[in-house]
């Protein structure tokens, strides 16, 4: 391998295109095929598909579509194969793959990963005072899916007792890469800075092509190339060092923007990014482009991990049900939402008169009215416009009665009123997230691979020191700017959210390092708690992450609710970093004269 281990990921989550495995595989430029499947709402998918079926439970798509097109090119090229597909269920994929690999007439060794399911001990769990890590809320009485989030060493050990695919239930998602670097670096548990750089490669590769350009802030630069992205490679060294790069001629760009938008994915305290492995410190992370489509990575560093897992249970919390319509028109915007008013009026009068208690929770939004962007909307005076009704309750029953009350509205309410999308909305269970920490001993680990079973005992270097989290000091220059114009806080800086449960993060990374002040004066969190005041209902924390010239922002309680137990529109917060590069900043007028670094937006700032 000429002493770098090359590992492509092939896909993000349950569903991405197949054309990513495919591409990665034929380039003939990785050793290792890693995919990503399996997200918290996947799990509690994946359970009730499991409930119905003893033989489901796993992501069909890897056995079905990805290893029945590509087995005998992989076994033919020695790649060797990590994946979580196994879901609820890996003996019954690791079956099914098997099956496959028997058709295709290729002998490829698989091992599975055994542990994270914690759904038979839900009863000895409901026994202890569990909390939730977050909350502090007790443990729902019933639960739909219990994981616990694994760490690497596992799949290391798999692939040490020569397996060529290794399937996994819930492991953290960096762990796809992290094991295979393990294993073929020999990485023990205390090489805590080599751990922590390869579980950084594992969090670039882990979303696909977002890494490569997709969702990029500047996103013209990439459009032309969208319809054959590139799916990223990371070409990783014994020193925990790596290169990210893309297959030639595909899609996409690899630059420092665009894997710093994919570092600060879905990221809290930059400087401890808790993983069952290693706690992780990415604030002095540096990027260089060392070639065309091309970024060399570097400063990663790591200390003990933890006693203890993640776990994440999902358990039912009634229904919800969402009405879409269109309106045209004149006043649009106030005329949906005056239609929205009254059928959720109509509709709970009657739930009342069948004798169901009010609506749980509702929502209205007007989109195409920015009701998103709260007080920020520029969009009150828009002539089409979708409205979204969104409704909970525990019954079903009471919401298939307002069901049945959108249509009507079609001759009973505005004119200009049409296009009721997917027709009369039907119940949805509605899932939420419950997360807790338990120790590591209480989770057995076992791997199989060939017939034999061997058990894989935890690291247990419980971090007991002290690590003052990266809560932003940076001082701002307010003086230099008080005389100064106002601009899009996107002519100074990029960036990308996400989310984790109900809560989301803002990664906002400066164009230019002589920006820093300027953002960190104004953009503070109490302007962005601000900005946010009709999403967020928790706190807003700023973290300071100086090796890519950056913040990162933590917004609690912002999403409703956060996945399929949300009723809003943007359950993930994925909007959110556009929402706020679109604030206004002021900057020096200097700034913007001829010549200046932000001179092609004198007209914005006009």
């Amino acid at each position: 391998m000429g002493g770098t281990v090359r590992i492509g990921c092939g896909a993000g989550f349950w569903g991405d295109s197949p054309a990513g495995p495919a591409q990665l595989v034929r380039s003939g430029a990785i050793d290792y095929l890693i995919l990503d499947y399996l997200a918290e709402v996947t799990m509690s998918i994946l359970a009730r598909l499991n409930a119905r079926n003893p033989e489901a439970g796993y992501a069909s798509d890897f056995v079905s579509i990805v290893m029945r097109s590509l087995a005998a090119e992989i076994a033919g090229k020695k790649i060797r194969v990590v994946c979580n597909a196994g879901g609820v269920n890996l003996e019954a994929c690791r079956d099914a793959l098997q099956a496959v690999l028997a058709e295709a007439g290729v002998d490829l060794k698989v091992a599975i990963v055994r542990g994270d399911d914690l759904r038979g001990r839900a009863g000895d769990l409901a026994d202890r005072d569990i909390r939730e890590m977050f909350s502090g809320a007790a443990l729902p009485d019933r639960l739909n899916s219990v994981n616990a989030y694994l760490g690497a060493f596992p799949i290391a050990a798999a692939l040490e007792e020569g397996a060529d695919i290794v399937l996994t239930g819930r492991v953290v998602d960096s762990a796809l890469a992290l094991g295979p670097l393990i294993h073929e670096f020999g990485w023990s548990p205390t090489d805590h800075d080599r751990l922590a750089a390869g579980s950084l490669a594992g969090h670039v590769l882990e979303c696909g092509a977002q890494a490569t350009g997709g969702l990029f802030t500047d996103w013209a630069a990439v459009a032309s190339g969208w319809d054959d992205m590139g799916f990223p490679i990371a070409e990783c060294s014994a020193d925990g060092t790596f290169e990210l790069s893309k297959p030639d001629g595909t899609g996409g760009l690899v630059s420092p923007m665009t894997i710093a938008e994919q570092i600060v994915y879905e990221v809290g305290d930059p400087a401890a990014y808790i993983l069952p492995d290693v706690i992780c410190d990415f604030s002095g992370v540096r990027l260089e482009q060392s070639g065309p489509d091309r970024v060399r990575v570097r400063g990663a560093k790591g200390r003990a991990p933890t006693g203890s897992y993640k776990v994440c249970a999902t358990w039912s919390d009634g229904y919800r049900s969402v009405a879409t319509i269109m309106l045209a028109g004149r006043d649009a915007v106030a005329k949906a939402r005056a239609v929205g008013e009254a059928i959720l009026k109509r509709g709970g009068r009657l739930i009342g008169e069948a004798g169901f208690a009010p609506f749980t929770e509702t929502l209205i939004e007007v989109i195409g009215g920015e009701t998103t962007y709260g007080a920020a909307s520029r969009a009150q005076g828009a002539r089409e416009v979708m409205l979204k009704i969104g409704v909970r309750h525990p019954d079903k029953q009471a919401l298939r009665i307002f069901g049945r009350e959108v249509y009507p509205a079609g001759t009973a309410m505005a004119q200009g009123l049409t296009g009721f999308a997917g027709g009369r909305p039907e119940p949805q269970p509605v899932v939420r997230l419950f997360s807790f920490l338990l120790e590591k001993t209480d989770v057995p680990v076992e791997i199989e691979c060939a017939g034999k079973t061997r058990a894989i005992a935890p690291f247990m270097a419980n971090d007991a020191g002290e690590h003052p989290p990266a809560v932003s000091t940076a001082e701002g220059e307010p003086d230099a700017i008080e005389a100064g114009v106002a601009i899009p806080l996107l002519a100074l800086a990029h960036g990308r959210s996400g989310d984790k449960g109900d809560t989301a993060n803002i990664g906002l990374l400066a164009r230019d390092p002589a920006f820093l002040p300027v953002i960190a004066a104004q953009v503070t969190p109490e302007a962005v708690r601000a900005r946010f005041a009709h999403l967020a209902a928790g706190d807003v924390e700023r973290y300071d992450w100086p090796g890519l010239n950056g913040f990162n922002f933590v917004l609690r309680e912002s999403l409703g609710g956060g996945g399929i137990a949300s009723l809003r529109q943007d359950a993930q917060g994925k909007a959110y970093a556009q929402m706020l590069l679109d604030m206004p900043v002021r900057v020096p007028a200097v700034w913007l004269e001829p010549g200046g670094p932000l001179e092609p937006w004198k007209e914005e700032a006009a």
